[in-house]
C-alpha cells in the first residue's frame, strides 16, 4: 500500500512504459488542479479539484494542469472491490474520503513511531476508508474507524471556531455520522468534542490577546470566539489559564516590555 502527495508547479505530462500493475487501484484525490490519466486502449479519465477517481489496472500517462495538488492511494484491487468495472468517480468533500485523508496524514505523521502491531491496524484502517470512500459507505461502528473519525471531526472544527452555529452535532451532520457515532469515538480518547472545541476557543483567544499592537477588546475578543459574554469568557479563561483574560494580557506585555 502506497500514499502520496502531489503538487505541480508547471503542467506535466508522462508517457512511455505502462505504470502500475493490473491486481492495483489507485484512489486519486484532486484538491487543486485537474488531473487526468490515459488507461491502456486510450481511454482517457479526467478528475477536477473536489473530486475522487477511482481506478483499477494499469496506467499508459497521467498528466496534470499548473499547480495541481493531488493525493493517491494504491492498494490491491482484492480490497476494493468496488473499483471493478473502470473508474468510479465521486466527491472529495464526502465524509468517508475526509476521514481517509485525515487518518492517512495522521500515520504519516506517526509512522516511524508505529510497532508492526500499529503498523498493521494503520494498513487495516487505510483500507477499510479505501473502501468506504469507493464504495460510498462506511461502517460507522467499526472501532478501528474511531481515529480516524475524530481527527477529520478536530480538523473540521479547527477551521470553524468562529462559527456560532458550531457544535458536536453539526460536525457529526457534516461527516455525514450519527452524533452518538461521534460520540463513541471522542469516548475512546477520554475527552468529548465539546470540550476540544472549548480549549481550542480559549487558545485563540489567548492569542488575539497577546498580539502586538492588538485592536479588539477583551468583549470583542469574547465575542469572536463565541463566548455568551465577557463575564462568561473570563471565568472560562480564568479556570483554563488560571488568571483572567486582563491580568494574563498585562503580563505578557510586561514580559515583552522586559525583553
Amino acid at each position: 500500500m502506497m500514499f502520496n502527495r502531489f503538487q505541480t508547479a508547471a503542467a506535466l505530462r508522462t508517457a512511455g512504459r505502462r505504470v502500475g500493475a493490473d491486481d492495483h487501484v489507485r484512489l486519486w484525490i484532486v484538491h487543486r488542479g485537474t488531473w487526468r490519466f490515459e488507461e491502456p486502449g486510450g481511454a482517457e479519465h479526467a478528475a477536477p479539484a473536489g473530486r475522487l477517481l477511482v481506478q483499477r489496472g494499469r496506467l499508459s500517462s497521467f498528466s496534470a494542469a499548473p499547480h495541481t495538488v493531488v493525493q493517491v492511494l494504491v492498494l490491491p484491487a482484492a480490497e476494493v472491490q468496488s473499483a471493478r468495472g473502470g473508474p468510479v468517480s465521486g466527491p472529495a468533500a464526502a465524509a468517508e474520503v475526509r476521514l481517509l485523508t485525515a487518518h492517512a496524514a495522521m500515520v504519516g505523521r506517526m509512522l516511524d513511531r508505529l510497532a508492526p502491531a500499529g503498523v498493521d491496524a494503520a494498513r487495516g484502517t487505510l483500507a477499510e476508508l479505501a473502501r468506504a470512500a469507493a464504495g460510498g459507505g462506511l461502517d460507522d461502528v467499526e472501532p478501528l474507524l474511531s481515529p480516524a473519525l475524530a481527527q477529520a471531526a478536530r480538523d473540521l472544527a479547527d477551521r470553524r471556531l468562529t462559527d456560532p452555529a458550531l457544535s458536536p452535532s453539526a460536525v457529526a451532520r457534516e461527516l455525514n455520522v450519527s452524533p452518538r457515532t461521534l460520540q463513541r469515538a471522542f469516548a475512546r480518547e477520554g475527552r468529548p468534542l465539546s470540550t476540544y472545541i472549548r480549549r481550542r476557543r480559549l487558545e485563540e483567544a489567548c492569542r488575539a490577546l497577546v498580539a502586538p499592537h492588538r485592536r479588539m477588546t477583551v468583549t470583542e475578543i469574547a465575542a469572536r470566539w463565541q463566548f455568551a459574554d465577557s463575564g462568561h469568557f473570563a471565568r472560562a479563561f480564568r479556570k483554563y489559564y488560571g488568571r483572567t483574560p486582563t491580568d494574563y494580557a498585562a503580563t505578557a506585555a510586561r514580559e515583552t516590555d522586559a525583553t
